[in-house]
């Protein structure tokens, strides 16, 4: 019997299937970043009941802002935007976690509040281009953050995530991958301090750590989830030790009782899938996360439910084909071919390449 269609419990989350929805970066808001019916079109089309969605990665300040069009979480004034798309997606039966977002040096002053410097751990820039209302922008050298500025930044992610509970959303994810602030505190390739943000695994992890429990302060530990790639190198990240930087994070994520980890393996470089590459992270991580394991990168339906039946994990994220396939569910279950997907419409526009894409005639009988 298939596992991927089997029922399973993450956290307070109860979910009849393991196909999950990966967070999907696609920068279709209303100006003052707000949601709107579009999205909602969107993210209701891919709801199936019992399925997990995880949002597009969301702002939880001006300051967060990498990608021009996001949706943002960090004004009272987006939360209605949101609590129609929740709506929508329970109506379905499904639920819905909000994946909250911070780039940190993965910006421009373009995109900044007042033409500001991105922020980040220490002053070490990154390669790779943000979305400015105007186009790409290559990302900036970003100044250090003031010990005393933290704690604030902590605050913002508590107070979206009191926001996402208020907008109905079923729990959130911490954004604590892809080279992001989260992740650069973590990593010794980004951060350079001398304070008790930096240094030793245990000062590295801090911040990450007390991000997730101001999201546990809003929402309940068996509501948040948490999101780290220990492979990935996208934004020029790398770790001189990340069996052991990874190992710990893991360690101290199970003690907090979290939702769920969501790792992404090293099977993606940049956008592309690395033929027969393993998935070896959520292996290395699995005996020290002793909660539900969700993997991500570039499974198809085979490789997914021969990782579930290895064990190695309990659910599995997709991401571009959810894009071209918002039945996805349903077409795994059944074996039937997937929509290809475009990747020109991926980052901003309109309907076309966003809520066009086709439902399978059998998949929807």
């Amino acid at each position: 019997m298939s596992k991927l269609f089997s029922p399973v419990q993450a956290g307070a989350l109860s979910l009849g299937h393991r196909v999950v929805m990966a967070p999907l970066t696609r920068m279709r808001s209303d100006p003052g970043d707000r949601p709107n019916t579009l999205m909602r079109d969107y993210y209701t089309q891919r709801a199936s009941r019992g399925g997990l969605i995880i949002s597009e990665a969301t702002p939880i300040s001006r300051q967060g802002y990498g990608y021009a069009g996001a949706p943002g979480i960090y004004d009272d004034a987006q939360i209605e935007g949101w609590r129609a798309i929740t709506d929508a997606i329970h109506e379905k039966g499904g639920q819905i976690v909000m994946q909250l977002w911070h780039v940190g040096r993965q910006s421009h002053p373009d995109i900044q509040p007042g033409g500001a410097t991105p922020v980040a751990p220490s002053a070490i820039a990154a390669e790779g281009y943000g979305y400015a209302s105007h186009g790409p922008v290559p990302f900036s050298m970003p100044r250090a953050l003031q010990r005393d500025e933290i704690p604030g930044i902590i605050a913002e992610f508590g107070a979206g995530a009191a926001r996402a509970r208020e907008a109905g959303f079923d729990g959130v994810e911490i954004h604590g991958a892809n080279g992001y602030l989260p992740d650069q505190f973590l990593q010794d390739g980004t951060n350079k301090r001398t304070d008790d943000y930096g240094g030793g695994i245990e000062n590295r992890a801090r911040f990450l750590l007390e991000v997730t429990q101001a999201a546990i302060h809003a929402f309940g530990a068996d509501r948040v989830g948490v999101r780290l790639t220990p492979s990935g190198t996208y934004g020029s990240m790398f770790d001189s030790d990340p069996k052991a930087t990874f190992g710990y994070v893991a360690d101290r994520l199970d003690g907090l009782g979290i939702a769920y980890l969501h790792v992404v393996e090293p099977r993606i470089k940049g956008t592309e899938l690395i033929a027969d590459a393993e998935p070896i992270a959520v292996r290395h991580l699995r005996p020290i996360f002793r909660g539900t394991m969700i993997a991500a990168g570039g499974f198809d339906g085979t490789s997914a439910e021969a990782l579930l039946q290895a064990g190695e994990a309990d659910a599995v994220a997709f991401g571009r084909a959810f894009i071209a396939n918002p039945d996805l569910p349903e077409r795994l279950r059944l074996g039937l071919p997937l929509t290809p997907y475009d990747r020109d419409t991926f980052y901003g526009g309109d309907a076309r390449g966003y809520t066009d894409y086709p439902f399978h005639g059998r998949a929807a009988a």
